[in-house]
């Protein structure tokens, strides 16, 4: 049995991958690295502290001391950029960690076993998919109350049904093939060929899915900070820093540039990294 998994499950990853030669992928892997960097190192890297307040340099312009300009409340825009950075991409981690999980665990179950079990299962994630996502977000972080937790539940709450469906129905698939019906034949406990053989091959279509949801995460967690039900102050976060500083852009420009440009460079990164992932790893998906 090892034999059947091991090309199945371990090949594609290590063969596909390498193969990625997109030129907007690969830069999209290398910003999100940079991202990444900048946001992990926030702490050693920022030039100043992030609770620094100095009224006095009030929304002072871009200059040698401040590169992205000072806020209303003269702190550096530069060093919460990058703290907000941790914050978001904590969001966008947390979120298609539990989102995924809790989906693909239940879309496996319904694809392989089938029958009522996968009618069920599937009604459910109908239900959930029958409300806008960004209306259901919204009012259950209204009743939640706004915190960095709260948009991850509310987002997690309403994303895990898209995976749930695309585990289900690659699962009821893998079910079919000739290496999970020799399992069967042999006696191996259904719980046993979920995890070896029908888990592993599953995941590929799902990671790139994860890498395309990064981008709308993150920009769904702004959308809830921009409502007022997302991140709170003293938190930086982004969608925060650009609903603070929106009416400011007509004299204050780089108060809510900076912020609204991280936003749109993350979620850009991620969606062309996972349109180069699909085209990779699905060959037949050709972008026109």
């Amino acid at each position: 049995m090892r034999g059947a998994l091991g090309p199945a499950v371990d090949v594609p990853l290590r063969r596909t991958l390498p193969r990625i030669t997109d030129r907007l992928a690969l830069l999209g892997a290398v910003l999100i690295v940079l991202i990444t960097l900048a946001a992990v190192l926030a702490p050693w890297l920022a030039p100043y502290p992030a609770d620094r307040l100095d009224p006095v340099l009030g929304l002072s312009p871009p200059s040698a001391e401040h590169w992205f300009g000072t806020d209303s409340l003269g702190r550096d825009l530069l060093t919460r950029v990058m703290h907000g950075g941790r914050t978001s991409l904590i969001i966008a981690v947390a979120t298609l960690a539990l989102s995924a999980g809790v989906g693909v665990t239940l879309g496996v179950v319904a694809g392989y076993a089938g029958g009522w079990i996968r009618d069920v299962i599937m009604r459910i994630t109908d239900v959930f998919l029958a409300f806008p996502a960004l209306l259901l977000s919204v009012a259950l972080a209204v009743v939640l109350g706004p915190s960095v937790t709260t948009v991850i539940v509310a987002i997690a709450v309403t994303w895990w049904p898209w995976y749930a469906r695309l585990a289900a129905s690659t699962a009821a698939s893998i079910a079919t093939r000739g290496y999970v019906d020799a399992a069967r034949c042999l006696g191996v406990p259904a719980p046993l060929i979920i995890l070896r053989h029908v888990l592993p091959n599953a995941l590929t279509p799902v990671l790139v899915q994860i890498s395309l949801d990064a981008g709308g995460v993150i920009l769904i967690a702004a959308a809830l900070s921009y409502l007022g039900v997302g991140a709170q102050e003293p938190t930086a976060e982004w969608g925060l820093m650009v609903v603070q500083s929106q009416t400011l852009f007509t004299t204050n420009w780089w108060a809510v540039t900076f912020p609204g440009l991280a936003i749109l460079v993350t979620a850009f990164a991620f969606n062309v990294l996972g349109e180069g992932l699909r085209g990779a790893l699905d060959p037949r998906s050709v972008r026109t």
